[in-house]
């Protein structure tokens, strides 16, 4: 996995169930603008909301529709529960899980690291991990990434803590674990989960993003990423522009801003499930405008 994911929102019906229909058009939607990869079942497809039946069914329609790679999450709190649902995910056609760090419960990085050493021991899928704090509070320290990076089926991570020095850090360490390490997809790919800083990652060693903006603006992102290839620079004077509208789609208004903005696209986005509502009159007006200017 290297260039642009989005974390594929997931279309549900005014009535709050999976649309499959919709949810192969939006496969096409946003392939059809540039993305590299995508991710079903992440933070941004309200994968919490969804029963593991639902999960595995929106994993199994986007693998059969996508032309490129597919990504899909499968974390949970528990160890049998991801391992279930990353051997379904595998079932369905997935090629690669991403797995977020077990939450609800405090745990220290020592059984973090158990944890996913255990679950890649088990998988026939590559394993990413996958850090957010902002969303279960717990963060994965560089160190404990550049331990588990020497495992040979723990082959990258998306990183959505959004600090560039904590990045280089991780960076770093996964450099020195890595060495004389070959993992079954070759280099352990370090990719970013924030919009607002992907040219800056990408300076920095990330090989791409999972970016709920990517999910919006696809073809705004991917120019990002290709800018990045040949001029920086430049690519850091188009990432500035997106700022705003990442910042609204995600700490602002969230999911169901998101939702809302892509409709306001035209892509077959669908309605966000229960207990998120739509933006209210102002939170629209103020999508809007940055709509305007994209």
């Amino acid at each position: 996995m290297n260039g642009i994911g989005p974390p594929l929102v997931t279309p549900f019906d005014e009535a709050g169930g999976v649309d499959y229909r919709r949810l192969r058009e939006l496969v096409d939607w946003i392939e059809g603008r540039g993305v590299d990869f995508l991710v079903p079942c992440g933070s941004n497809s309200e994968a919490e909301l969804m029963t593991a039946a639902e999960r595995a069914r929106v994993i199994e329609t986007v693998a059969e529709e996508a032309s490129v790679p597919v990504l899909a999450g499968t974390g949970n709190p528990g160890l049998r529960e991801t391992l279930e649902a990353t051997r379904a995910a595998a079932d369905a056609g997935a090629d690669a899980a991403l797995v977020v760090t077990p939450f609800y419960y405090d745990h220290d990085q020592e059984t973090l690291e158990a944890y996913y050493r255990e679950l890649a021991s088990e998988s026939s899928l590559p394993i990413y991990l996958y850090s957010v704090p902002a969303y279960t509070g717990v963060r994965l320290e560089p160190d404990t990434v550049g331990r588990l990076a020497s495992h040979p089926n723990l082959v990258g991570m998306k990183d959505s803590h959004a600090s560039l020095p904590e990045f280089v850090r991780t960076k770093r360490r996964i450099a020195e674990s890595t060495a004389d390490v070959v993992s079954s997809a070759g280099e352990f790919d370090l990719m970013i989960g924030s919009g607002s800083v992907l040219a800056q990652a990408l300076s920095a060693g990330a090989v791409g993003g999972v970016l709920a903006l990517a999910n919006l603006a696809p073809a705004a992102t991917a120019e990002v990423f290709e800018a990045h290839q040949e001029d920086p620079e430049r690519a850091r004077e188009l990432n500035e522009d997106l700022v705003e509208l990442n910042t609204a789609i995600t700490a602002d208004y969230s999911v169901p801003g998101l939702k809302w903005a892509m409709r306001e696209r035209g892509a077959p986005a669908g309605y966000p499930r229960a207990p998120h509502r739509e933006p209210d009159a102002e939170a629209r007006g103020q999508l809007r405008a940055l709509l305007d200017e994209l």
